[in-house]
């Protein structure tokens, strides 16, 4: 998969699998090489390879971008539908799942055009308690470089992809 020829389809499959995850699952390694997984719900990516995310919650992530920088992401499509007609048919229409490998920058005041982009995604639960208590004071992004992407493959199911 060509990261800057196929950047279109990862975006959208990213969209995809976050409207049926919440989240993409950020690998990083610790300052004892220890790999850790963190969730984020709050990743975006622009049209440039690059993307941003919102760092109000994670704990580790930070401390592992002093280190190493270097992260994997994972986005799965677990849409029940999108599974359920693959397993049907035997074949995947699309990728089940894309890893996006790159580098953190540094922690960085949002900008209100990112701000706004949180807002319409989170849109159709404001007003909840929720929404409230994890979106309403999202003030910091740190950005990521990606330089390659991965497609899943899953044998016969994915071969015609």
């Amino acid at each position: 998969m060509d990261i800057e020829n196929d950047w279109n389809e990862i975006r959208k499959h990213f969209n995809t699998s976050f409207s049926s995850n919440f989240h993409v699952a950020v690998a990083s390694v610790d300052a004892e090489n220890n790999p850790t997984v963190t969730p984020i719900g709050s990743l975006f990516l622009n049209d440039n390879q690059t993307g941003f995310y919102f760092e109000k919650f994670p704990s580790k992530l930070p401390k592992h971008a002093t280190e190493n920088p270097n992260v994997c992401l994972l986005a799965v499509n677990s849409g029940r539908f999108f599974w359920i007609k693959a397993l049907f048919t035997g074949t995947f229409s699309k990728y089940p799942a894309i890893k996006l490998y790159g580098k953190l920058g540094e922690k960085r005041k949002a900008t209100e055009k990112e701000i706004s982009r949180l807002n319409r995604r989170m849109k159709a639960t404001n007003g909840l308690k929720g929404n409230t208590y994890l979106w309403k004071t999202m003030e910091f992004v740190r950005d990521i470089e990606f330089t390659k992407a991965e497609k899943i493959n899953l044998g016969k199911m994915t071969k015609q992809l």
